[in-house]
């Protein structure tokens, strides 16, 4: 999956930050997004999930990861049934009060970047030049590498040796691999121009042209959750619930119970799958059906329960 990386900085205060790293006095925190770059700027991206571990607590309704599960896998799992069930509530409380979906203007529209200006969105992908001679090596043969410079076809480094600013607003990066490096080359007729005659080592020239944002608005459209979720769990507690628990279907024989050890009497101190083994549910155990009388058809309708 192709991911954006976003950094954003801001000064340290007095008390440290919960959220970041701090170095220098700068408190630096990272976001990871894959929504598009054309639609979600990176200050769009900062604005939508900067501060919001102070209040993602509050958005869950339960946290049920770190006591139900021991494992990553297993915690995940609940977090999912968690979100659910927060969804369904919102979706249930839609139908007991229909509103019109709200429409928020969540970033204005970009103005008209002059001349000679970095856009405020970056750069589209970069381009480089195609071959230039038959069976001579182009600018994509040398590939881009994670600490920003460029390897040619015999493993050798450019680094940035230039930037310069052209008259669209695209930034020309021109990559520079040091002529100790090219004289030896066996690969130097393929790569240079007059090939072991040059006499200054190999240049790419990467174009970054600028991306190009929409003149309108970027609008979300939602539901209040707050008065939609309680309006659900308003209804529920003015139910009257049935539990009806079937009879076994086969007799169990009767056990003497053992004596318990330490172990066993401290309950926590019992393994997770002696805990797994005690909880579960026996096969022959009768089923459970749960009655819940006075709930709208529009309401139970939605999920799919049975009308009596």
């Amino acid at each position: 999956m192709r991911c954006r990386l976003v950094v954003a900085t801001h000064p340290a205060g007095v008390a440290k930050s919960r959220i970041g790293v701090t170095c220098a006095g700068v408190v630096y925190e990272l976001f990871l997004t894959k929504l598009p770059q054309n639609a979600f700027t990176a200050s769009d991206v900062v604005a939508l999930y900067l501060h919001r571990g102070a209040f993602e607590n509050a958005f869950q309704e339960q946290d049920p990861d770190r006591w139900c599960s021991h494992t990553a896998m297993g915690q995940e799992a609940w977090q999912i049934v968690s979100q659910w069930i927060w969804n369904l509530r919102l979706e249930l409380g839609h139908q007991l009060h229909p509103d019109p979906v709200r429409t928020t203007e969540f970033a204005q529209a970009f103005p008209p970047v002059p001349a000679h200006t970095a856009p405020p969105a970056g750069y589209a992908s970069p381009q480089v030049g195609l071959p230039w001679k038959t069976g001579r090596f182009s600018g994509q043969d040398f590939v881009l590498q994670p600490d920003g410079t460029l390897r040619c076809p015999a493993s050798q480094s450019l680094v940035t040796h230039e930037r310069r600013r052209e008259a669209d607003g695209s930034l020309r990066v021109v990559y520079a691999a040091s002529i100790r490096s090219c004289r030896p080359c066996p690969l130097r007729e393929q790569c240079q121009w007059n090939g072991s005659a040059t006499a200054k080592p190999r240049q790419v020239s990467v174009l970054l042209h600028p991306l190009v944002v929409g003149s309108k608005p970027l609008l979300w459209r939602d539901w209040s959750r707050r008065q939609h979720r309680r309006a659900c769990i308003q209804l529920l507690r003015h139910q009257c619930v049935t539990v009806e628990i079937e009879p076994r279907t086969t007799t169990l024989p009767t056990v003497t119970p053992a004596p318990l050890s330490r172990a066993q009497r401290a309950h926590y101190r019992l393994s997770w799958a002696e805990r797994l083994a005690r909880n579960a549910r026996p096969e022959t155990s009768g089923s459970v059906t749960i009655k819940l009388c006075g709930v709208p058809q529009t309401f139970a309708s939605r999920p799919g329960l049975t009308l009596g």
